[in-house]
């Protein structure tokens, strides 16, 4: 019997992948509708923070808590990708604020996103995925 080319992540494995990268993408409900963007996050303790400004993102977040955020990478050998689900909640006390911008999460790009948010895991899953010669299938560098 041949091995499956498809192995799940433990937590601790899930929360490593996360704590590594800094890059990934929200999904939310707006207006009966889901709507997934590209986000910089940092992770403080095991929770992800967030900064947006006044618009959409916000305005669904704080409509409908219930989120997913993505993570994703590949090398020469494997695939992975790290899923949470969880509830994001803008933070406003004086004490999460200084959370926030005591943690390593700056703007990427430099605008004003003034408001801080959190999301709380409620589930987090990941796979890697062993890849079949991938050279044969990859996009040709420019």
């Amino acid at each position: 019997m041949t091995q499956s080319p498809i192995h799940g992540m433990s937590r601790d494995e899930c929360w490593q992948e996360l704590r590594g990268h800094e890059f990934g993408r929200l999904a939310f409900h707006l207006a009966g509708e889901v709507h997934i963007v590209p986000i910089n996050y940092a992770i403080d303790r095991e929770v992800l923070l967030f900064r947006t400004a006044q618009g959409n993102k916000l305005l669904g977040v704080v409509m409908q808590s219930d989120v997913a955020f993505e993570i994703d990478g590949y090398d020469s050998a494997q695939a992975w990708s790290v899923v949470v689900r969880g509830r994001a909640r803008v933070l406003e006390s004086t004490d999460d604020r200084e959370r926030a911008e005591a943690s390593r999460l700056r703007s990427w790009v430099p605008t004003d996103k003034d408001v801080f948010v959190e999301i709380a895991p409620e589930e987090i899953s990941g796979r890697r995925f062993d890849l079949d010669k991938p050279w044969e299938h990859a996009i040709p560098l420019r």
